[in-house]
């Protein structure tokens, strides 16, 4: 499973690079990464808005079908898939169309912490022996910046954050070919007075970093709450759940793991936000009911003109 997220994270790094290779700049480049992979997955994204806006259209007939056959949960069933026939909905429309995007966050997660690897697409022996070399130079250790101690997950993030204080080692352990990208990648991750190599928890929280963990937070509930308000849902058991649980564990993950990993968490919450808001107008519950509508109009037109007045 883990090697299958790697081999997403390794095919999104081919685009991370090629904007890296344009803006020089990590944050920028993720705020690019995050529109173009919006939009790829735009067609998935009104998949999902249909099925929820159709859900929340019919939402008064359910509420009379479960009214009616109250102690009949047989005939209740039966009318509801009779009600879901008629309407052409699926309840179940939006589930497969939700996973994607999160396999492509976790494959983003994969390609923004092995940067080496999945974006720069070094080979992974070049890699570990520059890093057997960085580690043999007197005074110098990958262990100094490493992230959840010597998990292997961030060992080439922590690579990568201790050569950005040991740049002219760079040339020494890597070749020639790679140690030009290696220097341009480790010079790219300031943004916005951040630097996209640290992590919340390492500034402690004191620092101006645990920014990133809060907006991580609020984002993620805004949007959501956009979203419901745009579909008229309720915020009900595992809904109000969803909508501060996952949050709330976001915003715990993003205190520990590189400010990169959060901020492209944030920039995903926003741009969804926006997207709601567009999708809201286009296939929102209020705009198929009224396309509903006027299609049924034009169809009463269409069968009086075809009758034929009698003499």
């Amino acid at each position: 499973m883990l090697q299958m997220f790697g081999f997403l994270g390794s095919i999104l790094g081919y685009l991370l690079w090629g904007l890296f290779y344009i803006f020089k700049n990590f944050g920028v480049s993720i705020i690019f990464f995050t529109l173009i992979i919006r939009l790829i997955l735009f067609p998935f994204s009104i998949k999902q808005q249909k099925s929820m806006a159709n859900t929340a259209r019919l939402q008064k007939k359910q509420k009379e079908i479960k009214e009616k056959y109250a102690n009949n949960r047989q005939k209740q069933n039966e009318e509801m898939q009779k009600l879901y026939q008629q309407e052409g909905v699926s309840p179940t429309g939006g589930c497969l169309t939700s996973l994607v995007p999160m396999l492509i966050m976790l494959g983003i997660f994969y390609s923004v912490t092995a940067p080496l690897s999945n974006t720069l697409h070094i080979d992974k022996t070049v890699i570990a022996n520059a890093m057997g070399s960085f580690n043999a130079i007197p005074g110098f250790s990958v262990a100094d910046t490493a992230i959840f101690g010597n998990s292997a997950t961030y060992q080439e993030f922590s690579f990568v954050r201790a050569l950005a204080d040991a740049q002219p080692v760079i040339a020494q352990i890597f070749p020639a070919g790679d140690a030009a990208n290696v220097e341009m990648l480790v010079n790219g991750f300031n943004f916005l007075g951040l630097n996209f190599l640290s992590t919340p928890q390492g500034e402690g929280f004191g620092s101006i970093y645990i920014i990133i963990p809060i907006l991580c937070f609020a984002s993620s509930v805004v949007a959501q709450l956009v979203t419901m308000r745009i579909n008229k849902q309720q915020q009900r058991g595992c809904m109000m759940f969803m909508m501060i649980g996952l949050p709330l564990f976001s915003a715990w993950i993003s205190f520990q793991v590189p400010v990169a990993v959060g901020f492209y968490w944030i920039c995903s919450s926003l741009f969804s936000m926006v997207q709601s808001i567009i999708m809201g107008k286009l296939y929102g519950p209020d705009a198929l009911i009224a396309r509903s509508e006027a299609q049924h109009v034009a169809l009463l037109e269409l069968q009086e003109a075809q009758i034929k007045p009698v003499k």
